[in-house]
Protein backbone atom coordinates (compact mmCIF):
# COMPACT_ATOMS: atom_id res chain seq x y z
CA UNK A 1 0.00 0.00 0.00
CA UNK A 2 3.31 2.40 0.76
CA UNK A 3 5.98 2.58 -1.07
CA UNK A 4 9.14 4.39 -0.54
CA UNK A 5 11.82 5.24 -3.34
CA UNK A 6 15.43 6.87 -2.48
CA UNK A 7 17.28 8.54 -4.80
CA UNK A 8 20.29 10.68 -5.23
CA UNK A 9 22.88 8.64 -3.96
CA UNK A 10 26.42 7.60 -6.02
CA UNK A 11 29.94 8.50 -5.88
CA UNK A 12 31.48 11.85 -4.86
CA UNK A 13 35.49 12.83 -3.93
CA UNK A 14 35.81 13.97 -0.01
CA UNK A 15 34.62 17.26 0.36
CA UNK A 16 31.76 17.32 -2.35
CA UNK A 17 27.92 17.28 -1.81
CA UNK A 18 25.19 14.70 -2.51
CA UNK A 19 21.21 15.14 -2.12
CA UNK A 20 19.44 12.07 -1.70
CA UNK A 21 15.55 11.83 -2.07
CA UNK A 22 13.02 10.21 -0.97
CA UNK A 23 9.50 10.21 -2.01
CA UNK A 24 6.26 7.90 -0.67
CA UNK A 25 3.59 7.02 -2.20
CA UNK A 26 0.44 5.15 -1.81
CA UNK A 27 -2.70 5.92 0.31
CA UNK A 28 -1.34 8.22 2.57
CA UNK A 29 -3.45 10.10 4.17
CA UNK A 30 -1.52 11.50 7.34
CA UNK A 31 2.62 10.90 7.37
CA UNK A 32 4.26 11.53 10.34
CA UNK A 33 8.26 11.30 11.29
CA UNK A 34 10.68 10.24 8.30
CA UNK A 35 13.98 9.74 8.55
CA UNK A 36 17.33 8.65 7.19
CA UNK A 37 19.57 5.72 8.10
CA UNK A 38 22.41 3.87 7.17
CA UNK A 39 24.18 0.94 7.44
CA UNK A 40 28.25 0.60 6.07
CA UNK A 41 29.15 -3.38 5.75
CA UNK A 42 30.42 -4.67 8.79
CA UNK A 43 28.82 -2.19 10.89
CA UNK A 44 25.38 -1.33 13.16
CA UNK A 45 22.71 0.46 11.03
CA UNK A 46 23.06 3.97 12.94
CA UNK A 47 20.92 6.63 12.75
CA UNK A 48 21.88 10.09 10.27
CA UNK A 49 18.51 12.32 11.17
CA UNK A 50 15.15 12.26 11.81
CA UNK A 51 12.18 15.08 10.70
CA UNK A 52 8.84 15.44 12.82
CA UNK A 53 5.68 16.42 10.59
CA UNK A 54 6.09 19.84 11.71
CA UNK A 55 9.89 19.90 10.56
CA UNK A 56 11.69 19.66 13.40
CA UNK A 57 14.84 18.06 12.72
CA UNK A 58 17.45 15.79 14.80
CA UNK A 59 21.06 14.92 13.52
CA UNK A 60 23.12 11.97 14.31
CA UNK A 61 26.77 13.41 16.19
CA UNK A 62 28.63 12.21 13.33
CA UNK A 63 26.75 14.42 10.15
CA UNK A 64 26.10 17.72 13.01
CA UNK A 65 26.76 20.25 11.08
CA UNK A 66 27.42 19.05 7.44
CA UNK A 67 23.83 17.02 6.65
CA UNK A 68 20.60 18.91 6.50
CA UNK A 69 17.29 17.25 6.56
CA UNK A 70 14.16 18.29 5.01
CA UNK A 71 10.45 17.48 3.77
CA UNK A 72 8.06 18.78 1.40
CA UNK A 73 4.30 17.66 2.80
CA UNK A 74 2.19 17.88 0.03
CA UNK A 75 5.07 16.00 -2.04
CA UNK A 76 5.30 13.64 0.42
CA UNK A 77 9.18 13.84 0.47
CA UNK A 78 11.80 13.80 2.74
CA UNK A 79 15.33 15.12 1.22
CA UNK A 80 18.69 14.94 2.85
CA UNK A 81 21.51 17.41 1.81
CA UNK A 82 24.80 15.81 2.66
CA UNK A 83 27.64 18.18 2.67
CA UNK A 84 31.45 18.20 3.53
CA UNK A 85 31.11 14.64 2.72
CA UNK A 86 33.92 12.41 4.43
CA UNK A 87 35.26 8.53 3.56
CA UNK A 88 33.70 7.33 6.73
CA UNK A 89 29.92 8.54 4.90
CA UNK A 90 30.29 5.42 2.54
CA UNK A 91 27.38 3.45 3.07
CA UNK A 92 23.89 2.57 2.63
CA UNK A 93 21.36 4.97 3.27
CA UNK A 94 17.68 4.08 3.82
CA UNK A 95 14.84 6.26 4.22
CA UNK A 96 11.99 5.45 6.82
CA UNK A 97 8.49 7.24 7.17
CA UNK A 98 6.07 6.36 9.58
CA UNK A 99 2.51 6.83 8.08
CA UNK A 100 -0.22 7.47 10.63
CA UNK A 101 -3.51 7.16 8.87
CA UNK A 102 -4.12 6.11 5.27
CA UNK A 103 -7.07 7.28 2.93
CA UNK A 104 -10.25 4.91 3.00
CA UNK A 105 -8.53 2.47 5.38
CA UNK A 106 -8.82 2.11 9.30
CA UNK A 107 -5.44 0.46 9.36
CA UNK A 108 -3.43 1.98 12.63
CA UNK A 109 0.12 3.66 11.95
CA UNK A 110 2.79 1.90 10.42
CA UNK A 111 6.55 2.05 9.72
CA UNK A 112 7.96 1.59 6.13
CA UNK A 113 11.58 1.63 4.91
CA UNK A 114 12.90 2.32 1.25
CA UNK A 115 15.25 -0.17 -0.24
CA UNK A 116 18.16 1.90 0.29
CA UNK A 117 20.56 3.84 -2.29
CA UNK A 118 24.41 2.99 -2.10
CA UNK A 119 26.33 6.52 -1.26
CA UNK A 120 30.47 6.05 -1.68
CA UNK A 121 32.89 8.63 -0.67
CA UNK A 122 36.10 8.09 -2.13
CA UNK A 123 39.41 9.61 -0.40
Amino acid sequence: QVQLVESGGGLQPAGESLRLSCAASGRISSLGTMAWYRQAPGKKRELVATISSGGSANYGDDVKGRFTISRDNAKKTVNLQMNSLKPEDTAIYYCYARITAYQDMRVGPSDYWGQGTQVTVSS
